[in-house]
This record gives C-alpha cells, structure tokens and sequence, in this order.
C-alpha cells in the first residue's frame, strides 16, 4: 500500500525508523551483529540483564531440570488446565520478596500493566500517570476508558494539582515507575506515599527496573525506602535484573483474587512455560539469599561513572545503572550510535516516540556482564564519540 510506503520513508528519512538486528551472545559482555559474520565482537552497553543471571548456572540448571521434567509449555491458560505447581512457587517468592500477601504472574510486563489497569479503572474513574511511564502504563490507561491525567515528571506538586481537581480521589489509580528506563532516575516514593495518605488514592508501583537491584533483600525501591505498606500494587519483570522472562503483579490477597478474575491479558494467556518459570523462581531464591550480586553490580556502576566523569561528562549521570547521554536530534543519536559500534560499543540510541521529541540519546546500562577493563573501554569510547559529535557535553 502506498499509505505505508510513504511511512516508512518519511520515518526513514527522520532517522525514526526502527530496524531489527539480529545479534549474537558471545558471552562475558561481547555480542555480534549477525549480518555481520565476521566482523569483531562488541560490547554490549545495552542490556537489561543487569546482574548477569540469564547466563547464571543456578538459572540454566533450574530452567534444564523443568524442561525435562514439565515439558516445553504449559499446555493452557492458568484458569484451564495450565495451572501448575511451579507457577503457585514463583508467585509465593515473589509475595515474600515484595512483601506483600500475594502475587500473580503474566506473560510480560506490557501484558501485566495492560491487564492490570484496565481491571482497576473504567469510565468515570481517573488515572493519573508520570508524562515519562512506559508505553505499557499508558495503553494500560488507553484501554480501561478512564479519565486519564498525566502529570509531569516527578513533580508531585503537579499531580496534587491534578488530585484536587477530582472530585473524588479516592476513586483514582495513581501508577509510576520507580526507576525510569530511560532516564535512569527514580520517583520520590516517600514524598509520593505521603500525598497518597492526604489524598486515598490508589498506588500502583512500577519496578521493573529496581526489582533485585535495591533493598536489604532485592525487592526493590519499594523495600529500600520501606514504603511497602503504603504502595497497593507493586509490578515488575523477570526479564531484567532476573534474568528470565515474564512478570509479576504483588498485592493483597483480595487484589489478586481480583484480578485472577478481572485481568485479560492474564485470563486470556497461555500460562508461562514451566523453564521460564524454574529459572525466574532461582533468580528470586539467588537475590534474596545474598547482597553479593548487587554489591558487585554497583561497584562496577560507580566505576564507570567516574571514568566519565574524570573524562569531563558534565551530565547528571543519575542514581541508578542506566545512564542516559541526552543528544537532541534523532540523525545526531544514530551518528553517535554508528560511531560507537565502530569503536566496539554496543550502545542503542533511542528516539521519539521512545522518548520526547527532541531528547534522542544513548542508553547505556551497566552489567555485571561487563568487567573494569571493558567499562574503561566503553567509557574512553563514549568520551571519544562525545568530543567529535557533541562536546558542548564536556567540560
């Protein structure tokens, strides 16, 4: 059709076209495009496996045992006959790793907010958002035909303004991120907690990405600043710092009876395949266990934030493992891209819709996949690039 013609070339011509690339593990921190057999291997700045578990013997023999024992799938939905045992586990640890009364499982996150919200709010309620909550949270709001308020990032001045425009906000969803994937910065959880006691709004925390890397026990930014009791749901995957596939939504018991009953993407979906499964309930066993991982996580994120910042990095290189390099231009970020893999750095750059117009930039994320000498690598790559393309970054 013409009409998609003329999309794909317009996109492509303002450097938005999104392009699959088919890459290579080759472990300790190394991919390889796979278009390009031959060429040298890179490293790899853009993944979310921030604690290195995918590749974590427990998870693979755990996984392996399952297969071998369960099968390749469930065989059902949950409400069918694809109920198994293992699922009843992981929703167990992850209860107690979330400390809350019980918890669910979906296929993905996107499958979970997109199942949860729309259970939680319809017509006539509101749902108030962070402008900067992922794509999910905001088709999640989309498809439940609520009023939908979305509030600027991180500023809860502005969403008590919101709030007081409600008539009742009681009847209101607030949801959030607790560590944003794009930005690499966190919400002010404590001052959040704190306006929903004034207000009786319903809390949704987002924990995708905080989830094994934050608290005494791993369980995120939720138990680190101790809020748990106040945040209602709390969501969040196994496909990053976890090292598996699929998500979680933890709660009351009477919440998940809810939603067991209410959320679509959960009643409607094949159950998790019982690998996956296996894998992820390792995962929660190896982060609740021991500090050690995230210990050595960020020891190694502090190391390469200092490397950019002794290379002059004038940014705010945030709190957590994503460090965002803001460059503007979408055309600008697919340079700098380019530039990087030429120097053997794998670093993705993202662009609107991702982010807003006019904030394209490299996402890079620190693993335990990756050693010192490959961070320093990384870091003089980056500072390199910067120079040429973008040095009103450094000082």
């Amino acid at each position: 059709m013409a009409r998609l013609s003329d999309w794909l070339r317009e996109r492509r011509e303002s450097g938005g076209l999104r392009e699959l690339r088919p890459v290579e593990r080759l472990g300790d921190g190394r991919i390889r495009l796979a278009a390009l057999p031959g060429a040298p291997p890179l490293l790899d700045f853009s993944s979310n496996d921030y604690l290195a578990l995918s590749a974590h013997p427990a998870l693979i023999d755990s996984g392996r045992r399952a297969l071998a024992e369960l099968g390749a799938g469930s065989g059902a939905a949950r409400l069918m006959s694809g109920d198994l045992v293992i699922h009843h586990q992981l929703e167990e640890a992850v209860a107690g790793l979330k400390g809350k009364e019980a918890a669910l499982l979906f296929g993905s996150g996107f499958m979970a907010n997109a199942g949860v919200i729309p259970a939680l709010a319809g017509r006539g309620d509101t749902v108030c958002i962070d402008r900067l909550d992922h794509a999910s949270i905001y088709d999640g709001c989309r498809l439940s035909g609520a009023r939908l308020h979305r509030f600027r990032h991180n500023d809860l001045a502005h969403l008590e303004e919101l709030l007081q425009k409600n008539p009742d906000s009681g009847k209101c969803l607030v949801v959030v991120e607790s560590v944003y994937s794009m930005d690499g910065d966190r919400c002010p959880l404590a001052e959040l907690v704190a306006l929903r006691k004034r207000h009786g709004f319903l809390l949704m925390v987002d924990e995708a990405h905080a989830t094994g890397l934050f608290g005494l026990n791993g369980g995120g930014v939720v138990e680190e600043e101790g809020v748990g009791d106040e945040v209602d749901l709390v969501m969040g995957t196994f496909g990053k710092a976890l090292g598996s596939y699929g998500a979680y939504l933890a709660g009351s018991r009477e919440m998940i009876d809810y939603l067991v009953n209410r959320a679509r993407s959960f009643i409607y979906s094949t159950a998790l395949p019982p690998a996956v499964v296996a894998a992820s309930l390792a995962a929660v066993e190896l982060v609740r266990q021991s500090s050690e991982l995230r210990d050595d996580l960020w020891r190694r994120v502090a190391i390469f934030k200092k490397l950019l910042r002794d290379g002059g990095l004038k940014a705010d290189l945030g709190p957590t493992q994503i460090i965002p390099i803001t460059v503007g231009e979408s055309a600008r970020a697919l340079r700098m891209a380019e530039a990087l893999r030429a120097r053997g750095i794998f670093a993705t750059a993202v662009r609107p819709p991702t982010v807003p117009e006019n904030t394209a930039r490299l996402r890079f994320s620190v693993t335990r996949h990756l050693d010192a000498p490959q961070l320093e690598e990384g870091a003089a790559a980056l500072l390199a690039v910067l120079k040429e393309f973008a040095p009103e970054l450094l000082a």
